[in-house]
């Protein structure tokens, strides 16, 4: 008589993605449940699901009287959900012999995923099971995540177009004006990937009477939409802080740097989880409130094709490169809290320009990050035509001159 109770393990492995383990849209998943048995064991079936969800969940409270009443906000979004049968259920008894056995099996991903993150109110996930179904026992479980990237190609035309914008504020102490701020940015395009430095170009006007300092940084906005309420969380990936403007003068920046650390991409299609990132460029006004100029950004996976142009065909790229997961720093440098480039209460009262030491602080990473070399733009082309030739109504010049 067969022995029940005889797993010794049931585990499930998958292959190595394309790049890093991380798996993108409409590729294969292939991967083998193995079962380790001391002795014969009888089986109903064992199957295997690839399941993909997202997920928003928070909770909010307020009082009501004497008593607080919490309120559940929660919302699903499935992407995938797949099934298949390594042992059929067939109304009898299946033994297998003691040993090991390997089961093999392939799942098709759909067209539309979205990547996966961990965030404070949501988390995006991806994972395999494996059930084991015994007579007269327990369905014994197994489980193993795996990493989806989305890809996004910033070479298409509207992640290649220009942002610029303008702003310009009153600067108000005790019901007097004091004069006005105004600011004027611009960046050379809306897509960027993590590892590349984005050329802040800026002109600050401070035609008030007291000095003025700028900032720019970007900001990382996750949004969580649960029962028709969002909740969101904003973060400081990274800031610059220029120099104090005086009184009555002006500032230019010619393409100020601002590299863009190991960061997850935007998640833009997904209906309850959103990440998204912006450009904000802040004026600190003593006495006032700040003033703000934020330019949208999309962080993607496909970098700029190093030849390319703003014409260029696309259809090339249309695979993720993730070779510069390799280049992750372990240990980031911190960037600074959120509150030192937005505006609270109690900023506003301050009256006098912020220090550089509050740009201290720790960012709340999200669960995937990335980092990729930083491209140059390639040489130009080598020719032995000189491209500026000496003119025939100049004198040759004389040596014992």
């Amino acid at each position: 008589m067969p022995a029940l109770g005889c797993v010794q393990s049931l585990t499930v492995e998958l292959e190595d993605g394309r790049v890093w383990g991380a798996y993108g849209s409409g590729e294969l998943l292939h991967g083998r449940v193995q079962l380790e048995l001391r002795g014969a064991l009888r089986l109903w079936a064992l199957e295997v699901y690839a399941r993909g969800r997202a997920t928003a969940h928070w909770v909010e409270s307020r009082s009501v009287g004497l008593n607080t009443v919490y309120r559940d906000y929660t919302a699903y979004q499935t992407f995938l959900h797949r099934r298949c049968q390594l042992v059929h259920d067939n109304g009898e008894v299946t033994i297998l012999p003691a040993g090991r056995h390997e089961f093999p099996f392939t799942f098709q991903l759909p067209e539309t995923l979205a990547t996966s993150f961990e965030g404070k109110h949501g988390s995006v996930r991806y994972w395999v099971k494996a059930k084991l179904h015994r007579p007269w026992s327990t369905v014994k479980k197994v489980k193993k995540e795996f990493t989806v990237i989305e890809p996004i190609d910033i070479n298409t035309p509207a992640l290649l177009a220009p942002q610029a914008g303008a702003k310009e504020k009153l600067a108000r102490a005790w019901y007097c004006n004091r004069g006005q701020v105004s600011v004027t940015a611009k960046i050379d395009r809306k897509g960027y990937t993590p590892g590349e430095v984005i050329p802040v170009f800026a002109e600050i006007d401070n035609s008030t009477s007291r000095a003025v300092v700028p900032k720019a940084a970007i900001i990382q906005t996750q949004t969580f939409i649960a029962r028709g309420t969002k909740k969101q969380k904003s973060s400081v990936v990274t800031s610059i802080v220029g120099d104090s403007i005086a009184a009555g003068k002006r500032e230019v920046w010619h393409g100020r740097a601002l590299k863009i650390p190991p960061v997850g991409p935007s998640i833009l299609h997904c209906r309850i989880i959103q990440v998204e990132y912006s450009l904000k460029v802040c004026v600190d006004i003593p006495g006032t409130s700040k003033l703000f100029l934020e330019l949208p950004l999309v962080i993607g996976t496909i970098p700029l094709h190093p030849f390319g142009s703003r014409t260029s065909s696309v259809s090339s790229q249309y695979s993720v490169n993730l070779d510069w997961l390799s280049t992750i720093p372990e240990q980031p440098e911190a960037p600074p809290e959120y509150s030192a480039v937005v505006s609270s209460p109690e900023a506003e009262q301050s009256l006098a320009p912020p220090c550089r030491s509050e740009l201290g602080g720790v960012l709340e990473s999200p669960f995937f990050a990335y980092i990729q070399e930083f491209r140059y733009r390639p040489p130009p082309l080598y020719s032995e035509i000189d491209p500026n030739p000496p003119s025939d109504n100049i004198r040759p010049r004389c040596m014992t001159c």
